[in-house]
């Protein structure tokens, strides 16, 4: 005989209720109850974190967590538009906006929070928005689209991602923050005054310690913001983003129990002061305190499914630790970052010239870590991380761990105990993570869809993966290298698939190979692939959303948010006619001038509308893009040769045009540098470069996959002796096998190192043809050879490619990047310290 299902309605279908009935349905809750979902809004639950990314081009679809088709499937009635209005404890029931009655056994409260909006006068005029919901974001986007200036008043968490939404729109953005620095729950001084820098420099105005008085009508835009002290700003947006509430208002007129600051009252298995009535997520106050992220709202989720199904799980407060990018910029906090513990000591350290700061807060022993905060490199936050909830004993030298000399999040892989939390959005440990593995998953997307790690904020995924690896390698088995979640295959895997299969966008190889939505991971590489194949310009429609913000605007983009200019200059050769034209450019738009290492002239601080009338100009002249900006060929560099100097044997000068005019523009997994020197006395440096080329009276010396950087590697002899049909042929064949077999973002040196059989299976490959892909790596770069396009060009002669130049959607008036003088150039205003030549001398 069925036993009778109970009622069980859900108040609230945001990210914490829609869990929790992600995780009834799991529980087997269905079998007993009856359930019904009153979600207030016109669409099902989304994923509030990534809100802004819809003004970045994502679809609001995509932030669907799911459709009402799968609440269907499972059996629930979810019932959109219907907000509930009214509660009846002592008659178990709840009516809606609609006078809609629903009867109820138990009652889940996932009713949020909504955003706090400080009572300034005029804070209700039209023009004023707050960035809470897809609706929200509709109206933002519409007032953006006759506006020139935002402001967002808030500088916490959700105001810098609402800075950002405005920023993406194309407004002059400025942030208001009434504390005396941004984030500064998170943040102490010095990592709030450079995330302020950082920020600034992308071109969105800080206004820290500041007060707003009133809101009235401006000038020169819609409103005019009146501060203290009598100095204002006028903006044609205002978007109010100065924290949340707890949303308690339906619990408050049926008496339960609420906070004095608001919330409702819950104990540990999330009940509140009413019979049969629980509360999750940020509409509850557990022990005094609101959590406004959504993992403690899961947990509670968890906790209150426990409850109803008579589990034993409960809630007993949760970490607030935060790992974010704002405006690409890195920010992360743990535990007691503000060293407010008693005896808590502080090991930091600050680099003002890269932007980086990074601070640990560890008790009076130093053993155990209490806090963290990390601005501008994220690097260590998931190491730091674990050292802090399972109270890992720290090495002798804390320090090591944020100057990197330590192996990358080593400690974790070793010293981890299985309870520890890995993933704490859906709470699971590196055992359950273990478990998996040695049940069969054995693919990050198995695990992920096993266990639900890395699926929450996504601030774990790369930890989960070295669980997986570490496991597999316990195992006996080789740790999955697949390129992503999204793609069960390497890189050079989708590059034999793409190649064979002629594909040409992302979305085909998505749809055909692949699955989910792709990442940042595979977008870019898939979109290198493409361009190493079929070379088409990395701005076209249907490839700009796979480039990263250099490849985005054709320059490289620098620390005060301008860009870099970097026209091609063949073997370092260039006529004074060049050199003049380079002159008078740099000259008429204030760039800084730098003769490079690579025989090229940089030119820095152009903004972003300026650069296509630079390209232009530059164009015009006779010169193209030099591709500083991308993964490809970027210099070949040469000494004078036996043009001009006594010793050289060959034409260095005339053998590093050819070879840099036949390889320029071609994508690869990393970028690569040549150079050709004219005799053995090596004045090119040829034998620290991907392609070394030295003349010897016999012919040309051929090296391959040499580096400098962070780990220079000395290039290895590869052919003597060559002819320059030789030379061509071998170098041809080097670097499109490197193309189709490398890993993503691999050196050439790494390459090679991983190839077994290194440097002689190389030779075997290429010069004996032992693979019979002789002649189908030559016609593969013969045609990128013959399709080469420069990509200023092709931008500045395509308007719809050109408009996204535009400093703002709807006027010209462009950001101005403040500067000093220095040595007779325009540098960027900076607290670095600069070198006194004059003192020196």
């Amino acid at each position: 005989m069925q036993m009778n299902k109970q009622r069980l309605v859900v108040v609230g279908n945001g990210m914490v209720g829609h869990h929790f009935i992600e995780q009834l349905v799991k529980a087997g809750g269905l079998e007993r109850y009856q359930v019904t979902v009153l979600g207030a809004e016109p669409d099902s639950a989304y994923d509030r974190v990534h809100l802004s990314e819809v003004f970045g081009g994502r679809a609001p679809k995509e932030l669907q967590m799911a459709d009402p088709d799968w609440y269907a499937q499972q059996g629930v009635d979810l019932i959109l538009s219907s907000a509930v209005v009214g509660l009846d404890t002592g008659a178990r029931r709840v009516t809606t906006l609609h006078d809609e009655i629903y009867e109820y056994d138990k009652l889940v409260l996932a009713t949020g929070s909504y955003p706090f909006v400080p009572p300034i006068p005029g804070h209700e005029r039209d023009g004023c928005y707050v960035y809470r919901t897809l609706s929200d974001l509709e109206a933002i986007r519409d007032a953006c689209a006759g506006g020139r200036t935002g402001v967002v008043v808030g500088g916490g968490l959700l105001g810098l991602e609402a800075a950002n939404a405005l920023r993406l729109l194309g407004l002059e953005t400025h942030v208001i923050e009434f504390a005396p620095r941004l984030m500064p729950v998170q943040l102490d001084p010095v990592g709030g005054e450079l995330l302020k820098e950082k920020i600034e420099r992308l071109g969105v105005r800080v206004h820290a310690d500041t007060a707003t008085d009133c809101i009235v009508d401006g000038e020169t835009a819609r409103h005019r913001m009146v501060f203290k002290g009598g100095h204002y700003l006028e903006t044609d947006v205002i978007l109010f983003s100065a924290g949340i509430r707890p949303e308690d208002r339906l619990a408050r007129t049926a008496g339960l129990a609420v906070g004095e600051r608001g919330g409702i009252v819950i104990d540990d298995h999330c009940c509140t002061s009413a019979a049969d009535v629980l509360a999750i997520g940020e509409c509850a106050l557990w022990s005094g305190r609101i959590f406004g992220l959504v993992a403690p709202g899961y947990q509670m989720a968890r906790a209150a499914v426990a409850n109803l199904l008579d589990g034993d799980e409960t809630f007993g407060g949760a970490d607030m630790s935060t790992k974010l990018k704002l405006m690409g910029v890195d920010v992360g906090a743990i535990g007691d970052s503000h060293a407010q513990a008693p005896g808590a000591r502080e090991v930091l350290t600050l680099d003002r010239q890269t932007g980086i700061y990074k601070k640990l807060v560890v008790d009076e022993t130093g053993e155990r870590l209490l806090g963290a905060i990390l601005v501008g490199d994220n690097a260590e936050y998931d190491t730091l991380l674990q050292y802090y909830l399972n109270g890992v004993t720290l090495p002798e030298s804390p320090l090591d761990l944020i100057l990197g000399e330590r192996a990358e999040a080593g400690a974790p892989k070793l010293t981890l105990p299985d309870s520890a939390t890995i993933c704490s959005c859906h709470n699971v440990t590196k055992g359950d993570i273990v478990a998996a593995v040695k049940a069969g998953n054995h693919t990050l997307a198995d695990v992920k869809a096993c266990t639900k790690a890395g699926t929450g904020c996504g601030g774990c995924s790369n930890l989960v993966k070295q669980v997986v690896d570490t496991t597999l390698l316990e195992l006996g088995m080789e740790a999955n290298n697949h390129v992503c979640e999204h793609f069960a295959h390497t890189r050079q895997e989708l590059f034999h698939i793409i190649k064979i299969e002629e594909l040409k966008t992302f979305e085909q190889v998505l749809h055909q190979h692949g699955q989910g939505r792709g990442c940042e991971l595979c977008k870019p590489m898939v979109g290198s692939i493409l361009a190493s194949l079929w070379n088409e310009p990395v701005l076209e429609p249907q490839h700009r959303p796979l480039q990263d913000t250099n490849d985005a605007y054709l320059g490289n983009l620098q620390k005060d948010g301008t860009y870099s200019v970097v026209p091609r200059i063949p073997g370092g050769e260039i006529t004074p006619d060049g050199l003049i034209v380079l002159g008078q450019v740099a000259k008429k738009y204030d760039l800084y001038t730098k003769i490079t290492g690579g025989q090229r002239v940089d030119l820095f601080g152009a903004r972003m509308d300026q650069l296509p009338l630079i390209w232009e100009e530059l164009i015009a002249a006779g010169f193209e893009t030099g591709q500083a900006y991308g993964k490809s060929v970027r210099t070949v560099k040469s000494c004078v040769g036996s043009t001009w100097c006594r010793y050289g044997v060959k034409d260095s000068v005339g053998m590093a045009i050819a070879i840099e005019n036949r390889y320029k523009g071609i994508r690869a997994p990393h970028k690569l540098k040549f150079a050709v020197s004219g005799c053995t006395r090596e004045c090119a440096e040829a034998q620290s470069k991907d392609i070394g080329v030295i003349a010897t009276d016999k012919g040309w010396n051929l090296y391959v996959c040499g580096n400098g950087g962070m780990r220079p590697r000395h290039a290895d002899l590869f052919a003597t002796d060559l002819t320059d049909e030789q030379l061509i042929r071998y170098i041809d064949r080097v670097l499109m096998f490197y193309v189709r077999t490398a890993d993503r973002l691999q050196r050439t040196s790494v390459w090679m190192e991983n190839l077994e059989g290194g440097l002689e299976y190389l030779k075997a490959v290429v010069i004996e043809d032992r693979l019979g892909l002789g002649a189908e790596l030559e016609a593969q770069m013969a045609h990128l050879v013959a399709t080469f396009e420069c990509e200023w060009k092709n931008a500045v002669e395509d308007p719809a490619k050109r408009a996204r130049f535009a400093p703002f959607i709807n006027s010209d008036q462009a950001y101005q990047p403040a500067r000093q003088w220095v040595r007779g150039q325009a540098i960027p205003v900076d607290e670095v310290e600069l070198i006194d030549i004059k003192e020196l001398v």
